[in-house]
């Protein structure tokens, strides 16, 4: 089977049947599990690949929260209206309003859920992300996407929801009356498993994977690099399409202008946001660092060659050198030091005295043509990373409502059919600038949350926030 298709009628009476079926063990998939198996619902996550991965593993795994526990602990002040104030500032307004309202407010108890599982949060310190006014970033100690879908997995599996691995689910099959009965599997053998269900979710993200729809609806990545995971199909939409589900913000994404080359590294854009800068092959800047590594991946591919350096000093090579990512670029030879400024130049094979300008501008009181602030300027030796920029997961799908219920052409619910997380649209409008850093993994993780209170709601049982 190599489309998503939906069938219509009764599978085999024959079939397993439990009341929640989601597809896909991501950060999403696997937040809904836990809190409905935390509740005794029974659940059954089917997950593609052998272990969950997908795109939590392969982001840094910082979930952004205002009011958690964590979060007050560490003295910060901050609450969800600051926070939608910072996603609309971003998304200039144009991030589904019901959606920011949701997700902002269902974050802390999200996450203080987590926690109560095991899950231990730290709010990252000495830095704030682009668009962000509070320290809001939540990380587990390794601080990898991996690490927190391995976390995530262990509280949702114990918490006794059931996880089938290996299992591609291709087929939804519907009834007369328009609800969602089964699912369809494919197994490694090629034979289709049916597991029947009262309530589906689909949290198995975007189209990111899917070359025709990104050329379509994305044309800025039609030739970028793709740092996602390949189950990023699409089938979410394909399944909508089938079922008269409306569609929302296919144009939005996010991007990332620091993707090491030919590594295929991300290098965290901490390195910008505490005094790096992008450099091209002429010697020059050509943006504000500051505003966002999402749109910085357009910049970057409209350089020459489709690719900047990094370029940054030891203060902030120390920094780096707190993120896995980075220490995993670096053994793999992304990291080049230059002594001095000549060296630099013939790193990048830029004229010298161009790049001696560009540096005498990067300095506290200068003029910045781009407009951004430095509060120092770089000094030798100068540590540079080649980047170009890639498409991570996309921020458009399925239409849905602020309880995360998928909606007709009409604006109408579907009997029982929900979506968070990538599969949904999200919070950063129609296009790349809107995405606001950890925008994928809040309405992963708060959208997770708010399904599993849907599904449970129609299965005539009330979640409390200790589930």
């Amino acid at each position: 089977m190599s489309a998503p298709v939906v069938k219509h009628g009764a599978p085999d009476a024959d079939a397993m049947h439990v009341p929640v079926l989601i597809i896909g063990a991501g950060a999403c998939g696997l937040t809904a599990a836990l809190r409905l198996a935390s509740a005794g619902i029974d659940t059954v996550l089917i997950e593609r690949d052998a272990t969950p991965s997908g795109s939590t593993a392969l982001s840094s795994g910082f979930i952004p929260a205002a009011g958690s526990a964590v979060q007050r602990a560490a003295g910060i002040d901050d609450d969800a209206a600051r926070f939608a104030a910072d996603i609309q500032a971003k998304a200039h307004g144009t991030a589904a309003p019901h959606l920011v309202a949701a997700y902002t407010g269902a974050a802390a108890p999200a996450m203080d859920l987590l926690a109560r599982h095991g899950l231990a949060f730290e709010v990252l310190d000495g830095f704030l992300y682009p668009g962000h006014h509070a320290r809001r970033m939540h990380a587990l100690p390794e601080r990898t996407g991996q690490a927190l879908v391995a976390a995530l997995e262990r509280a949702a599996t114990s918490a006794g929801a059931m996880l089938l691995t290996r299992a591609l689910a291709r087929e939804l099959w519907v009834g007369e009356d328009g609800r969602i009965t089964a699912v369809g599997c494919e197994r490694p053998d090629g034979s289709v498993e049916v597991i029947g269900c009262d309530v589906l979710i689909l949290a198995c993200n975007g189209f990111g994977g899917n070359a025709a729809m990104v050329a379509e609806h994305l044309p800025a990545m039609r030739d970028a690099v793709y740092g996602g995971h390949v189950g990023n199909d699409g089938s979410a939409i394909g399944w909508g399409r089938q079922l008269g589900a409306r569609l929302a913000d296919l144009g939005g994404y996010q991007g990332h202008g620091s993707w090491a080359t030919p590594q295929g590294a991300l290098i965290s854009w901490a390195v910008m946001m505490d005094g790096g800068v992008q450099i091209n092959a002429d010697g020059l800047r050509f943006h504000d660092e500051t505003h966002g590594y999402s749109e910085a991946a357009v910049h970057v591919l409209a350089q020459p060659g489709g690719v900047a350096w990094n370029v940054f000093d030891d203060r902030t090579l120390a920094l780096a050198r707190g993120f896995p990512d980075f220490v995993a670029a670096e053994e793999g030879h992304a990291l080049k030091t230059c002594a001095d400024l000549p060296e630099l130049a013939a790193l990048i094979g830029c004229d010298a005295d161009t790049l001696r300008r560009t540096l005498q501008a990067v300095s506290p009181g200068a003029d910045d043509i781009h407009g951004r602030r430095f509060e120092r300027g770089l000094q030798a030796p100068y540590h540079a990373v080649k980047v170009t920029g890639a498409l991570f997961h996309t921020q458009g799908g399925l239409d849905i409502d602020a309880q995360c219920r998928v909606l007709d052409r009409d604006g109408q619910a579907l009997p029982n059919l929900l979506a968070a997380g990538g599969a949904a649209r999200g919070v950063s409008g129609n296009e790349v600038s809107g995405y606001l850093s950890g925008n994928g993994l809040l309405s992963a993780v708060a959208g997770g949350y708010i399904a599993a209170a849907t599904a449970a709601a129609s299965l005539g049982q009330t979640l409390s926030r200790e589930f």
